[in-house]
């Protein structure tokens, strides 16, 4: 089957939460390949998730650029074979130039802000602001990408938006800046998967060492600012902070190689439950039932766009409108 480019939620490199990535759809998996993708899927979302907490723990001590230095030399020396397998000319020869670059500035401002934000607000509420990601790329999408939406899909995009008012809480005072660095981090994050939807044809190698190497360049400005000696432990702790990203981008991009998309990105909603579960038990943060009920309206409304998406781009010819 000849592979092409598609649209869906996908884990990140960095901090991220949600994404819109491109994905290459292959033969249909069988029920082993489906139960292998979906534990994998399972697997790299629960690494993910301790990866953040993790994060969380260390910028107690650590600035975001030094946190963020560290983890991508460390998360580069784990993909140079990658990179030296896939050639200079990979590099060099990649479509689009301008937005490539485009693509990578976003990537190392959204890793930022996430981590700023999660310094100052408990790990489920920061995740439950970027669980809106799809939504914010499907509006976006009209507006970048020429798609047409229809009726029902712009529905949920304001159920969606309207969970994330309700997740900030009712009040002005709510407003606060940690919350709309974590609101401003989503959108830049939402705005990078549009571009790599319009990169859809660059190499897998090409896109995850760009996104590292934003991130590596802004630590390495930032890092002097408030530069603190690691202790071993914590040095090493960084490091792998580093090397778990790598690991889990690869068992979710693995998964996606194994089952449909439309199987196994429903269970990276399971972040949530994750963020809820080692904010308690490692920050003792707990969630008040605003967050909740608008992680729980931003899910729905994320699954049904995503759900829709699967359907149309299975039923309607190209151009098609999509209620």
């Amino acid at each position: 089957m000849r592979e092409t480019c598609t649209s869906g939620p996908v884990r990140g490199e960095g901090g991220n939460i949600l994404t819109y990535s491109a994905l290459r759809t292959g033969p249909r998996a069988g029920p082993s390949g489906t139960l292998a993708g979906i534990g994998l899927m399972l697997t790299g979302i629960a690494i993910f998730s301790f990866n953040d907490a993790l994060g969380k723990w260390l910028l107690a001590d650590y600035s975001v650029g030094e946190l963020l230095l560290i983890r991508s030399v460390a998360a580069l020396i784990l993909l140079a074979p990658f990179v030296r397998n896939a050639g200079i000319t990979a590099f060099t020869s990649a479509p689009r130039p301008g937005l490539q670059v485009a693509r990578i500035a976003l990537s190392a401002l959204e890793v930022a802000m996430f981590f700023w934000a999660v310094s100052w607000l408990p790990l489920a509420d920061t995740v439950t602001f970027y669980l809106a990601g799809p939504i914010y790329v499907t509006a976006l999408s009209v507006v970048l990408l020429g798609e047409r939406v229809g009726l029902r899909r712009w529905t949920a995009v304001l159920v969606g938006f309207a969970g994330v008012v309700l997740a900030l809480r009712p009040s002005a005072a709510s407003f606060t800046l940690p919350a709309l660095i974590a609101l401003g981090g989503s959108f830049f994050f939402s705005v990078m998967m549009v571009t790599t939807r319009m990169l859809c044809e660059t190499a897998d190698t090409v896109l995850i060492a760009g996104q590292i190497g934003a991130t590596l360049l802004f630590g390495a400005v930032a890092a002097p600012f408030g530069w603190v000696t690691p202790s071993w432990r914590d040095f090493l702790l960084l490091s792998l902070f580093g090397v778990l990203s790598i690991i889990a981008l690869a068992c979710v991009n693995r998964a996606l190689k194994l089952a449909p998309a439309s199987v196994v990105v429903p269970y990276q909603y399971t972040m949530i439950i994750w963020a809820v579960a080692l904010g308690y038990l490692v920050f003792g943060d707990l969630p008040d039932v605003f967050t909740l009920a608008g992680a729980a309206i931003i899910i729905a409304a994320g699954l049904y766009i995503f759900w829709r998406e699967q359907a149309q781009s299975r039923h309607k010819p190209a151009g098609a409108l999509h209620p």
